[in-house]
């Protein structure tokens, strides 16, 4: 199934010790590039969050927010740092010494010194935690994958319906080009009957003036090519997703498709045909810039 880089998703789980939330969006990118935002305790964790979100994504800039709640009741302790306490008691006897007072410190006020107590979290085990985070990545994967898949569908209809316009254009040119060769022919012949007021035409000189022309208004390799590529990319979409995703290989077949019709422009000296090659060449522009949307 073609999917699209565009996408969003979003998971909630909860148990009686933990919630856990996992929202991830993601645009248009060259490569993939997971941006992954969440409480730092969890920052060992990131390697499995990264090879577990690359069974959803293989190309894209995709921003994964993930958010914790803790229920149980012993997610923080206390811990007394005995040697703060220790280096403010000490210079506390100093200033008493030095300015001979009374040494009136007492356990309740040295308590209340920054950082003698301070609140840390408990330790988590990361098993527990990992299995009730991934049931909510892979949530949030699963509707992702969806609303990829939901516009690459989108996208799919789109561009077969613009290779069919193509197509068209492409047909029209290949008969075309064969009477603008004796459309050439016969004014060629009618401009030397004047010239020469109406006496025989030398046909040897007429055929290789013909032929010249032929061969440099000439499009039929150009257009066995791009009907070629205008084929692999239908049959490309209609297959779908591979393990490495098509966008790569839309993109090379786009630019080979727009090398094409600039050629068969270049070439046209017929007003039709001109104004076909444009109408391929604005297909083809169109086909490019949905493709950069494919992964």
């Amino acid at each position: 199934m073609v999917c699209s880089m565009t996408g969003y998703g979003r998971c909630e789980t909860a148990d009686e010790k933990h919630k856990f939330t996992v929202e991830m969006k993601s645009v248009n990118n060259r490569y993939l590039d997971i941006n992954i935002k969440m409480p730092k305790k969890f920052n060992a964790l990131e390697s499995k969050i990264r090879a577990e979100l690359k069974n959803y994504i293989k190309r894209g800039k995709v921003d994964v927010f993930i958010t914790y709640e803790d229920f149980s009741e012993t997610d923080t302790r206390v811990k007394y740092n005995k040697e703060i306490a220790a280096e403010y008691l000490q210079y506390l006897k100093q200033m008493s010494e030095d300015f001979e007072i009374d040494n009136d410190i007492r356990v309740s006020a040295l308590s209340k010194y920054p950082d003698v107590f301070t609140m840390e979290d408990v330790e988590l085990s990361e098993d527990e935690v990992w299995d009730s985070m991934k049931k909510a990545i892979c949530g949030a994967g699963e509707e992702f994958l969806s609303s990829r898949q939901r516009e690459g569908e989108f996208l799919k209809n789109d561009l077969c319906d613009k290779l069919d316009g193509m197509l068209e254009n492409v047909e029209f040119i290949t008969k075309r080009s064969p009477v603008i060769i004796e459309e050439y022919r016969n004014k060629l012949r009618d401009k030397v009957k004047e010239l020469l007021e109406d006496k025989n035409v030398d046909e040897n000189r007429l055929i290789m003036e013909v032929t010249i022309y032929a061969d440099r208004v000439s499009v039929d390799e150009e257009l066995v090519r791009l009907r070629s590529h205008i084929e692999a990319t239908r049959n490309t979409l209609l297959k779908g997703d591979d393990k490495e995703g098509i966008g790569r290989k839309l993109d090379f077949l786009a630019q080979e498709m727009n090398r094409e019709s600039n050629t068969i422009l270049s070439k046209s000296t017929d007003l039709e045909i001109s104004d076909r090659g444009i109408a391929l060449k604005t297909d083809v522009e169109k086909v490019r810039e949905q493709i950069q949307n494919i992964e």
